[in-house]
């Protein structure tokens, strides 16, 4: 058995592991790409620069977006007070700053956080959250997303979702301008070297936004871990999170304001479908995540 400290720590270096994987992954995949297609190492560069571009603009408004496009509403203290309370308590014995928070009129319960730091954090629930929890597993709850806050998951996992999209894109564009450059003529001067590295090419584009939409949904499953281990350090109380996640689970309403842009966001996987394989689940198991916590001294 070992203490939360440890599964915090053991948590954060497999997650740093996932990420230098996926960043290493998305270099060379764009370097395969350009080079396959016959743009050269400027491709690259550009990448880079567009890539910048986009993370910069997730950064600065993302959180906004997301708000807008889940029907999101301030929440005061006056209807909120259980909610207002509670996160408000915790940031004082956490020594964090209250996030603004939101809520989403939706009976099925769920609950995320989103923004770029803990100056500009947002925490959001659903009505059927706030009406379905007792006090001590919405302190479950909101310490978790809270600790999203504090690990700075909420800009990790933007700048991950931009990454993923800007793969894809970028090998639909090479694609295209590869037929549209007609490099035909350009690989039969490359020989038979130049025709097999365009077909390599061809089949890195069409596997690799699979691949690194794959690396995303393990890097989202791993800060869920993480994030459960510390809310656990904020409570000092694992068996509210776990009464939490248990009833969360259990509750078989889909939440209609979700989507698949921003699933990977709320503290339980909101479609209560079942996935083709656990590698496209946006969360780990509920129950490998009670059974982690049960493990905490």
């Amino acid at each position: 058995m070992i203490n939360v400290y440890e599964q915090v720590d053991q948590n954060k270096r497999r997650s740093l592991f996932i990420i230098v994987i996926f960043i290493a992954f998305i270099v060379f995949v764009t370097w395969t790409l350009s080079m396959a297609f016959g743009y050269g190492l400027d491709m690259v560069g550009f990448a880079l620069i567009f890539a910048g571009v986009m993370s910069f603009a997730s950064y600065w408004y993302g959180d906004k977006i997301i708000l807008t496009i889940s029907g999101a509403k301030p929440a005061n203290r006056k209807d909120f007070f259980n909610f207002y309370t509670v996160t408000e308590n915790l940031c004082l014995g956490a020594d964090m700053p209250m996030p603004k928070l939101f809520v989403i009129d939706d009976t099925a319960p769920n609950a995320f956080a989103t923004g770029r730091d803990p100056q500009h954090a947002v925490v959001c629930a659903t009505t059927g959250l706030l009406s379905k929890l007792s006090r001590t597993e919405l302190e479950g709850v909101v310490a978790h997303e809270l600790s999203h806050v504090r690990n700075y998951d909420t800009r990790l996992m933007a700048i991950v979702a931009i990454l993923v999209g800007m793969l894809a894109l970028l090998a639909d564009w090479l694609i295209r301008g590869s037929l549209f450059r007609g490099n035909r003529d350009n690989r039969e001067e490359r020989g038979n070297m130049g025709a097999i590295l365009f077909l390599i090419g061809i089949i890195l584009a069409i596997l690799s936004p699979i691949i690194a939409q794959l690396i995303q949904l393990a890097i989202s499953r791993r800060r869920e871990f993480l994030a459960d281990a510390s809310g656990v350090l904020i409570t000092k109380y694992p068996e509210g999170l776990i009464s939490a996640l248990e009833k969360i689970s259990a509750d078989q309403e889909p939440l209609e304001a979700a989507n698949r842009a921003t699933a990977h966001l709320y503290i339980v996987n909101p479609f209560k479908g079942k996935n083709i394989s656990s590698l496209f689940n946006t969360h780990p198991p509920i129950q490998e995540r009670i059974k982690a916590l049960k493990e905490m001294e």
